[in-house]
């Protein structure tokens, strides 16, 4: 099999390196040779955070290089914009439409870009955006966006539902295990 890979971008506090983890946990499931890199950029609340999850065959390195990530996984607007130029031609962005303004937004030295969804898809990339902030919080949690993303982003995958239970249970602690559950399922079915 050729090597797959995603790139799961957002802000950090927002969930990344469970979602990340949980995708290399199914993915390990299946068999195949799975590499998660480790959080790039400031994991603390606020920074941008890049992690990626590459599986195959064989994977020889975690890193994905510009033009080769097969979709985008991300939890913020601008973070889907901002790492654009690492999308194979065909392929697939998946985003929260969430905005959180970066400093300089905050400092009031810049300006939140508008139309971020239409600029994409005018470069011709396949856009799949929805509020996951919203669905999270009707799940039980605002801390629930992860999971609303990986149920949308089990759309594009052939795995079973009872395999990405598993994954699910096997990374979430048991009291918010209800809550995620049903976080996956309205991002799977919306």
């Amino acid at each position: 099999m050729e090597t797959k890979n995603i790139m799961i971008v957002g802000v950090g506090g927002q969930g990344t390196l469970l979602a990340s983890k949980l995708l290399g946990r199914l993915l390990l499931g299946r068999g195949y040779d799975v590499k998660v890199s480790e959080v790039h950029g400031m994991s603390q609340r606020g920074g941008s955070v890049v992690t990626y999850v590459r599986w195959g065959d064989k994977v020889f390195s975690p890193i994905i290089d510009k033009g080769q990530a097969d979709c985008i996984l991300s939890f913020e607007l601008l973070e889907a914009a901002r790492y654009t130029e690492y999308l194979k031609p065909d392929g697939q962005i998946i985003v929260n439409s969430q905005q959180i303004n970066p400093m300089p937004v905050i400092a009031g030295t810049a300006f939140y870009p508008e139309n971020l969804v239409q600029k994409m898809e005018e470069m011709g990339i396949h856009v799949d955006a929805l509020d996951a902030l919203t669905l999270a919080e009707e799940a039980g949690s605002s801390k629930a966006v992860n999971l609303v993303l990986m149920g949308r982003l089990s759309r594009h995958f052939d795995f079973t539902e009872a395999e990405w239970m598993e994954a699910i249970e096997r990374s979430v602690p048991p009291k918010f295990l209800e809550m995620n559950k049903k976080a996956f399922a309205s991002g799977a079915s919306c």
